[in-house]
């Protein structure tokens, strides 16, 4: 059973985030509507159930030696690193603005990857919903008024 899950769930994700993908850049204002935080909230919690899983499997430090052993394992280490480094850096004006502090949010996502990043998306979210139109427009390109 493990190789079977092993084999289709990487693609079943890479379906996932493409449909996500193509979505989002076709219907723009699909992260505009009311309760769209409700989607990274729940990718996030999947993600930490799968993440869980994975430490129950392999240890805590389990996808460590994945990183090191090969130039492949280093390449997936720096490409989550930038990746993640930099949707902080997008999110991080935004969520200041919201009143976020971003000092635990940083440590969060240093400590769990998306995970934490996808927490912090969704906490943005869905305090810019309650928010002044001043808050989201820089995310969602709403204008005041």
């Amino acid at each position: 059973m493990d190789s079977w899950l092993y084999q289709t769930l990487p693609m079943i994700t890479l379906a996932g985030f493409v449909a996500t993908g193509l979505l989002i850049a076709l219907w723009p204002s699909v992260t505009n509507m009311r309760g769209a935080w409700i989607a990274p909230a729940a990718l996030g919690l999947l993600f930490l159930g799968w993440s869980l899983f994975a430490v129950s499997r392999g240890g805590l430090l389990g996808a460590w030696p994945e990183h090191v052993r090969s130039a492949w394992g280093n390449q997936v280490w720096f490409d989550l690193l930038l990746g993640v480094g930099s949707a902080f850096a997008l999110l991080a004006s935004r969520a200041r603005t919201a009143g976020m502090r971003l000092v635990p949010w940083f440590i969060v996502i240093a400590c769990t990857g998306s995970i934490g990043l996808l927490a912090m998306l969704a906490r943005f979210m869905f305090l810019a919903e309650r928010s002044e139109p001043s808050v989201i427009a820089p995310l969602t390109g709403r204008t005041q008024g």
